[in-house]
C-alpha cells in the first residue's frame, strides 16, 4: 500500500502483560514495535496508544493487586509509565526509529485551546516522521476529568488527528455475538457496517449479562462509536499477533472491522460531541427531537420538558428524549438557573421572564451535534 495513512494502534494491559506473571510480555512488544517501525518506514503516520503503566508498577513494587485509592495508583502509574517507555525505547531505538512520550488528561481536550494545541503537537511530531507514545495521564487526572479507559482515549486521538484507521488491539480475535468461551455456538461479527448497526449490537451485547459482554468489549464498542463518526475504519483484533495489522490495511478480513461513516462531522463538532464533559442534561418533547434529528434545527426553550444538572452559559450539555435516550450534544446558550424558568415557553416570552434575552436558541444547530 503506497497511499500515506494515519493510523492510530491501541494495546491493551491484557495484550502488554502475561496474565499470570503480570510481568511485560516482551515478544509481543517486539513484534508490535517492528511492525509499526515498518509501517513508520513505508510512509505511514503512526500513533500508539498504550496502556500498562499501573500494571507494570504494580508489578515494579510487588503489589499484588491493582490500587483502588487514587493517589496510590497516581504514584504506581509514574512508576510503571517509566519502565514502559525506557523499553519502548530501547525496542524502538533498534529499529532507528524515533518516539515521544505524549500524556493526556481529559482537560486536555476539554479547553478549545488546548485541544488545538494537542492537534498541532501531534501534527508535528507526525510531520518529523516520530511515533507518539500515548496514554492517560494518570499521575495528575482527577475523577471528574478521565477519560476512564484507553479505548475511549485511542477514539479521541483518532478522531483528534483525523486518523483513517484505528486499531483496538485486546485479548480476543474479533467480536462475536457472545462470548465464545462459554457459548460455543456464538457467531463472529467481521464487519459492521453503520452506526444503526452498532447500536443494535450494543444492545446485543449488554444485554448478554456475561462478564466479557459488559466489561472490556464494551468500552471498545463505545470506542468504536466515536472513531466510525469521526470518519475514522474501527478494527477490532487480536493484540498478541501486530503482524496482523499491514495484512488488514492489505484487505485481509481478520477482526471485526467497524466502516466509518461516510459524513463526518466537522473537527468543531466532534469536539463538542466527544471532548467535552456535559454538565447537564435537557429532556425534550418528541416535536423538537424530530426537529433536531430530521430536520436540523436549533433548539428552542418551548421543546424542553425538563432541566437536570448545574451548569453556566457556554457549557456542554446533553440533550435528551423524554425516556433518557441521548441524542446529541450541544453548547447551551443559557445557565441552569435560568433554564428553569423559561424551559417550556415560546422565545418571545424570554425576555419578559428573565428581564434580558441573551439568544432566541437554547442551543444553537452550529453548536449542536448528534450523537
Amino acid at each position: 500500500m503506497t497511499q500515506t495513512q494515519t493510523i492510530v494502534i491501541k494495546i491493551g494491559t491484557s495484550s502488554l502483560t502475561k496474565p499470570k506473571t503480570r510481568q511485560l510480555a516482551l515478544a509481543t512488544i517486539a513484534t508490535l514495535v517492528e511492525t509499526l517501525s515498518e509501517l513508520r518506514q513505508q510512509g505511514h503516520r503512526v500513533i500508539l496508544v498504550s496502556s500498562g503503566a499501573v500494571g507494570v508498577g504494580c508489578e515494579r513494587l510487588g503489589l499484588t493487586q491493582r490500587p483502588k485509592e487514587i493517589i496510590l495508583k497516581q504514584a504506581v502509574a509514574a512508576v510503571g509509565q517509566g519502565r514502559i517507555m525506557r523499553i519502548y525505547d530501547d525496542l524502538f531505538t533498534t529499529f532507528q526509529q524515533p518516539i515521544a512520550q505524549v500524556l493526556l488528561t481529559r482537560a486536555d481536550l476539554v479547553q478549545r485551546s488546548r485541544y488545538l494545541n494537542a492537534y498541532n503537537t501531534f501534527q508535528q511530531l507526525l510531520d518529523l516522521e516520530v511515533i507518539p507514545i500515548v496514554n492517560e495521564n494518570d499521575t495528575v487526572a482527577t475523577e471528574e476529568l478521565k477519560f476512564g479507559d484507553n479505548d475511549t482515549l485511542s477514539a479521541l486521538v483518532a478522531s483528534l488527528v483525523e486518523a483513517d484507521w484505528l486499531f483496538i488491539l485486546t485479548d480476543v480475535d474479533r467480536l462475536y455475538s457472545a462470548d465464545p468461551r462459554s457459548v460455543p455456538d456464538a457467531q463472529p461479527i467481521t464487519l459492521v457496517s453503520s452506526l444503526q448497526e452498532l447500536t443494535e449490537l450494543q444492545v446485543q451485547t449488554t444485554a448478554g449479562g456475561s462478564g466479557w459482554g459488559t466489561g472490556g468489549m464494551t468500552t471498545k464498542i463505545s470506542a468504536a462509536r466515536i472513531a466510525i463518526a469521526s470518519g475514522v475504519r474501527t478494527v477490532i483484533t487480536e493484540g498478541r499477533f501486530p503482524q496482523n495489522i499491514p495484512k488488514i490495511l492489505q484487505g485481509e478480513a481478520i477482526g471485526t472491522q467497524f466502516a466509518p461513516e461516510p459524513q463526518s462531522t466537522s473537527a468543531r463538532k466532534r469536539w463538542i460531541a466527544y471532548g467535552l464533559v456535559p454538565s447537564g442534561k435537557l429532556y425534550l418533547d418528541a416535536g423538537a427531537v424530530r426537529a433536531i434529528i430530521q430536520g436540523g434545527k436549533s433548539l428552542l426553550a418551548k421543546g424542553i420538558q425538563a432541566v437536570e444538572g448545574e451548569f453556566e452559559p457556554q457549557d456542554a450539555i446533553q440533550l435528551c428524549t423524554s425516556d433518557s435516550q441521548e441524542i446529541a450534544r450541544g453548547l447551551v446558550n443559557y445557565s441552569s438557573d435560568d433554564l428553569k424558568k423559561i424551559y417550556g415557553h415560546h422565545s418571545s416570552e424570554i425576555a419578559e421572564i428573565l428581564g434580558y434575552e441573551v439568544a432566541q436558541t437554547v442551543v444553537h444547530r452550529d453548536n449542536l451535534v448528534l450523537v
